[in-house]
């Protein structure tokens, strides 16, 4: 008779990596007032434990020591336990990892913080082996001297976790005195990228390498703004060697977390759904700006991956893919010589080793000089139209046989024992992959694409929004959950901006208006202006941060500090935009001092510095000339721009409620009429789409 598996109390939770946790000997708490309170009561410092569920690291520290019994029992001992995810919960990480990188210098997953009951912090660390080693201390060692110093020092490590809490909660709640900021920090911030630039390989800086789809964005937006050629270059030379490196999955699309080298060789296996939101952005936005089709291609590749990968059920989509499968990292991905010629046969075979570069004793390692026995990452050391030659088929046919290679490749690895799927809905990483869908929706004339947007979108709006019209941040098996963040809200209502303009649904529109006032009316800094983090009713932490920085993702105030900008125009509300002037002027001192750190905020200020345009088409929907018209405004690279659709053949058209400015602007000449503002000056309106490029700023023929 086999005894039943013993839970402790993450059996309850929601959370995918709480739940991965469910079954280890650490009498684990999920973050609640009754850890806290029993840590009180039992006089013994907290454990906190900081991770997700797509970690790899996470999860060999969790199968080193959370697993074993002798380092529970330590913990279970001297700490009270507590786990947090930190995609369910990024207010809790963004506050200790801030502290990690205070005490260490540096930060990352596992987040490992010792704690008062009071939730200051006196000791931090990422990952921590079970046994100590090449001058690392273990957990088997660590714990002890915790316990020691907790018993002995008492009084000495509350004053450091006083003096740790003073510091965080002082830290960039003060900018330098720079109110005041102009165009010439695009100029600068262009230079700093140019100085980081790897011309070999493209990207910025060594290994390891992330995509950072916002350094494309801008870089695509100071080439507009500037004409400088080598700006386009670095987008160019960087979206082509991610899409030919192995950080992309060739046989299943999509692209992995980032690039253990320089090259884009050799990826973290992970797959993110933020990840593909940003860039399948960056590479739609190439499209327009230079016409490559391979951009355009890339673009719906990340999509059929995310619809088909990522969709849940319900319609919104799953947070990401774990980098292990079988305990084993890169282990789906990852394909042998032997494997490559019995799924294809010979001839394709042959063709498939030399362009994805396979090779007898395995190009993958996993450790810096050590190569697995036999296993391969896919990768194109040129493009398939370069490599034509080389096998003697023209290049349309040596394309067309590497698709029939990738899918005979892709049904053999739909055997294999898939990567868990994260399959809780975040409303932030939603509006991301909701806006992005919308703009492959214009830019690529797919509405399956847009369809699929409104799905999400209708999802997140019907099952996670409160009735009082407060968002929830996660959700899952039928519960929403955890109170909106900032980010929340702001992905949110960029994400349904964009699929009011793919869409011209004004339900929508009006739903990224109702969900920005209740970002305004809650996480608004009255005193200083820019937002916080948390909401004025939300749960007090060790400081209430007001995010900026641009990493991974966009920070939640950039991209606010867009959508005030945007909406703004769409709206003819002069306070957004008066609010927007603010939040610019809140953190000028920080964008100033570290310019690479926020290059979506300086997307933000490349809209409002100018030019940048409203239009209003007004005509009959889905009649040719209205067509005409939509096609000239979304075809083009050009982000400084927002528009309204007025449908002339409806007496008092919805649109007007939400921009009363609309109601004089009629179809001229019964013909479909667009109607140009830039810079609070508006033109005569026109009925020739190429008119309307040229009211634009565009060369007809020549800009896309």
């Amino acid at each position: 008779m086999t005894l039943p598996e013993r839970r402790n109390r993450l059996a309850a939770e929601k959370s995918p990596y709480l739940l991965q946790h469910a079954a280890n000997p650490v009498d684990w708490y999920p973050w609640c007032p009754e850890a806290f309170a029993r840590a009180r009561l039992e006089d013994k410092p907290v454990f906190l434990s900081i991770g997700y569920s797509t970690c790899h690291w996470c999860h060999v520290m969790a199968h080193e020591s959370f697993e074993d019994p002798e380092v529970a029992r330590l913990m279970n001992e001297a700490f009270v336990s507590v786990k947090v995810d930190r995609e369910e919960r990024p207010d809790i990480d963004a506050v200790y990892m801030q502290v990690c990188q205070a005490l260490t210098g540096s930060g990352g997953w596992p987040l490992t913080i010792i704690m008062t009951a009071d939730k200051e912090p006196f000791f931090a660390a990422t990952y921590i082996p079970k046994e100590s080693r090449f001058g690392s201390v273990g957990m088997l060692d660590l714990i002890p001297r915790i316990a020691d110093l907790w018993k002995r020092q008492r009084r000495e490590v509350l004053q450091s976790a006083r003096q740790i809490s003073a510091a965080v909660r002082g830290s960039g709640q003060t900018d330098p005195l720079i109110r005041e900021i102009d165009e010439s920090i695009l100029k600068f911030t262009y230079e700093q990228l140019k100085s980081g630039f790897d011309e070999r390989f493209g990207g910025f800086g060594s290994s390891p390498k992330f995509p950072t789809p916002h350094n494309l964005t801008f870089l695509l937006r100071y080439w507009r703004r500037s004409g400088n050629a080598h700006a386009l270059r670095m987008v160019e030379k960087t979206l082509l060697g991610m899409r030919l490196g192995g950080i992309f999955d060739h046989v299943g699309f999509g692209f992995h977390r980032y690039s253990t080298d320089a090259r884009w060789f050799l990826p973290h296996f992970e797959k993110m759904l933020y990840d593909q939101a940003g860039i399948a952005v960056a590479y739609l936005e190439a499209f327009q700006a230079v016409g490559e089709p391979v951009y355009a291609k890339t673009a719906g590749e990340i999509f059929t991956y995310v619809l088909r990968d990522l969709t849940a059920p319900e319609s919104g989509f799953c947070s990401g893919e774990d980098a292990d499968s079988e305990g084993v990292e890169g282990k789906f991905y990852l394909w042998s010589q032997e494997e490559i010629r019995s799924v294809l046969g010979s001839e394709d075979a042959e063709i498939a080793i030399k362009a994805f570069n396979i090779k007898k004793d395995g190009n993958f390692g996993t450790k810096a000089g050590e190569t697995a026995p036999a296993q391969n990452v896919l990768f194109l050391s040129r493009a398939p139209w370069e490599l034509a030659d080389r096998f003697g088929l023209p290049a349309t046919q040596l394309e067309q046989r590497l698709e029939s290679i990738r899918q005979k490749l892709f049904e053999a690895r739909g055997k294999r024992v898939r990567p868990h799927r994260d399959d809780k809905i975040l409303a932030d990483w939603n509006g991301l992959m909701i806006g992005a869908l919308a703009r492959g929706a214009q830019v690529l004339g797919q509405d399956g694409l847009s369809r699929a947007a409104c799905r999400a979108a209708d999802f997140v709006l019907g099952n996670m929004v409160t009735e009082e019209g407060r968002l929830w941040h996660r959700y899952r098996e039928g519960e929403p959950a955890v109170a909106g963040l900032l980010e929340d809200y702001a992905f949110m209502v960029w994400g349904l901006t964009e699929l009011y303009e793919a869409t011209l649904n004004v339900r929508y529109l009006r739903s990224a208006l109702m969900l920005n006032d209740e970002m305004i009316k809650h996480f608004w800094d009255v005193s200083s202006g820019g937002f916080y983090q948390t909401a004025d009713d939300g749960e007090q932490l060790l400081v209430r941060q007001k995010p900026v920085y641009d990493g991974a993702l966009p920070s939640g105030n950039s991209i606010a500090l867009l959508n005030l900008l945007r909406l703004a125009g769409l709206t003819g509300r002069s306070e957004l935009e008066r609010m927007a002037f603010k939040v610019v002027q809140a953190f000028a001192g920080r964008v100033v001092e570290a310019p690479l750190a926020h290059t979506q905020f300086m997307n933000a200020l490349d809209y409002a510095f100018g030019p940048s345009y409203e239009v209003v088409i007004s005509g009959v929907p889905g009649r040719e000339d209205t067509m005409a018209m939509l096609t000239a405004l979304r075809k083009p690279f050009l982000p400084s721009k927002v528009f309204l659709f007025r449908p002339d053949d409806e007496a008092g058209p919805e649109i007007m409620e939400i921009a009363g400015f609309t109601a004089g602007q009629r179809m001229v000449a019964g013909k479909a009429t667009a109607y140009v503002c830039r810079g609070h000056r508006c033109d005569a309106p026109t009925t020739n789409p190429q008119e309307l490029m040229k009211l634009l700023g565009l060369k007809p023929g020549i800009d896309r």
